[in-house]
């Protein structure tokens, strides 16, 4: 009995020393030049408080259709398939003398005009367009800002990082990937953070205010990214002259797809795909030509997994609409349920983030897609119904089902990009941070293409409207299938020959 009780006492002290690990490891790590680049971050989470008003003002003043508005997030999502302008723009020219304050600030400028747009709508005071199309540009014009301010914080990431000691000498290559690691980590944390600090607040705001003085509310988020540029200097001294055939063939490219978005060119969406794939493909392998061959395939095929895994399609507006005819979820339960998301969210990053950076990627994204298939379960039985037989039967209906189904799913949600975004940080080409993290940020985006694409063929095929909820179920356990079938079979395809470059990179850390 003493052995087992001495036996317990240990395994106790080791649990709660690698609670204490995870608890501490990201605090470790913090350091006051991250700031900056984190606060960005933190906005963008923080963008999260229009959401609800977003989604209830679209269902009752706007004509678009759950279809349009999947169509409507492919062209949303393009920006971000570009981004290597932006980087180009971020490594190559600098504004004023700067190279990553002046594209925060113009970032800010953007979104806060994309938001000034929205209120403007919704309150009436702009109106030379239908509210549709202003919808669709005041979105354009937040993304755009937000594109941009990613790309100067995703540079600075690479950047923070000491590579030398207090006295010259070179770091040990160990400790600086530990800490480009843990920047990503912190980056993802500080979404997060944005996320849970508005999440409860949107709706709050949406179900007490009008729609408009929620977006006018949001100008403060544009305000928080800009004034951490300004906290500390953040600009980087890498220069070097302009590549043309980046920055130029992705101006070329980026007029091609706004001209054929303005003048409907039949399957122009589909277009734009598999044109951006084949750009963003050539222009990577460019940016990667002077990388060593084992370091070329490692990135390949994680690159191969990780699309596949963020590929796969979404259920659409349909869904929340749902939830608030039939199940009867208010702008209040809506930010309660965005709370509940957003702060198990940051919770599970946190405590998980020492452990997924230490883990292969088939494995992250293996239990990641796993995890996410069964807590769709209970989405899928909301659409079937089961909740009036819970609260006859047990005592609980639909809202506790989705207080515990957010519960249960959110803290994986910002877990799958950690891996990707490590092995961005650790093989940064000097001079060409911002556009190698730009590109292999674009072809993650153009993943979410593909996925907005299928939503959109998916929500044509199972037409789901304002009130029409039938084929709601079989959308859903579509969706589902597929979530599941194509990641695990791009690990099994993939996966062992991801295995010996992820060794190599998880012994050097």
């Amino acid at each position: 009995m003493a052995l087992m009780t001495e036996t317990s006492w240990t395994e106790i002290d080791r649990l709660w020393e690698k609670l204490e690990k995870a608890l501490l490891t990201p605090i470790r790590a913090f350091r006051l030049r991250y700031l900056p680049l984190l606060m960005v971050y933190f906005a963008y989470g923080a963008l999260g408080i229009i959401t609800i008003a977003e989604s209830f003002w679209i269902k009752s003043s706007l004509t678009l259709t759950p279809s349009e508005l999947a169509a409507l997030s492919v062209w949303l999502t393009l920006p971000w398939t570009i981004k290597m302008v932006f980087g180009e723009l971020v490594d190559a020219v600098p504004i004023f003398g700067s190279q990553r304050q002046s594209y925060v600030v113009i970032g800010g400028a953007l979104v806060a005009l994309g938001l000034l747009t929205l209120a403007g709508t919704a309150g009436g005071w702009i109106t030379f367009a239908p509210p549709d199309d202003l919808y669709r540009i005041g979105s354009f014009l937040s993304v755009v800002g937000v594109v941009l301010q990613d790309v100067a914080a995703d540079a600075m990431s690479a950047e923070v990082v000491d590579r030398e000691n207090p006295d010259g000498s070179p770091r040990d290559p160990k400790d600086i990937n530990r800490d480009l690691a843990m920047v990503q980590v912190l980056g993802r944390l500080a979404l997060s953070l944005g996320l849970v600090v508005v999440a409860g607040l949107g709706g709050w705001l949406a179900s007490v205010f009008s729609y408009t003085t929620v977006f006018l509310c949001s100008l403060v988020i544009p305000a928080i990214s800009v004034s951490g540029a300004f906290l500390i200097r953040i600009d980087s001294s890498e220069t070097r002259p302009v590549d043309w055939r980046i920055l130029g063939g992705g101006l070329v490219f980026g007029a091609s797809v706004l001209a054929m978005a303005i003048g409907g060119v039949p399957y122009s969406q589909e277009i734009v795909f598999v044109v951006s794939m084949a750009v963003v493909s050539a222009m990577l392998w460019r940016v990667v030509g002077d990388l060593d061959p084992q370091i070329q395939k490692t990135v390949f095929y994680a690159v191969i997994i990780i699309f596949a895994f963020r590929a796969t399609p979404l259920v659409g507006q349909g869904y929340t609409w749902f939830t608030i005819e039939v199940l009867g979820f208010d702008e209040a339960f809506q930010g309660t349920l965005n709370q509940i998301g957003a702060l198990l969210a940051l919770i599970g990053t946190w405590l998980f983030s020492d452990s997924i950076t230490g883990k292969p990627i088939p494995v992250v994204l293996f239990w990641l897609t796993i995890v996410a298939t069964i807590l769709s379960l209970p989405s899928l039985a909301l659409t079937l119904g089961i909740s009036g037989w819970t609260e006859a039967t047990l005592g609980f209906g639909a809202r506790t089902i989705a207080i515990i189904d957010t519960a249960a799913s959110s803290p994986f949600l910002q877990l799958s990009m950690i891996p990707l975004l490590t092995l961005c940080a650790i093989y940064a080409p000097q001079k060409r941070r911002a556009t190698w993290f730009a590109l292999m940020g674009s072809l993650m985006n153009l993943a979410l293409v593909a996925a907005a694409l299928q939503t959109k063929y998916l929500n044509q095929v199972f037409v789901i409207d304002r009130g029409a909820y039938e084929n709601l179920p079989l959308l859903l356990g579509v969706v589902m299938a597929i979530g599941l079938v194509v990641p695990l079979t791009a690990i099994l395809l993939f996966g062992k020959k991801l295995e010996s470059g992820e060794s190599a990179r998880l012994q050097s850390s």
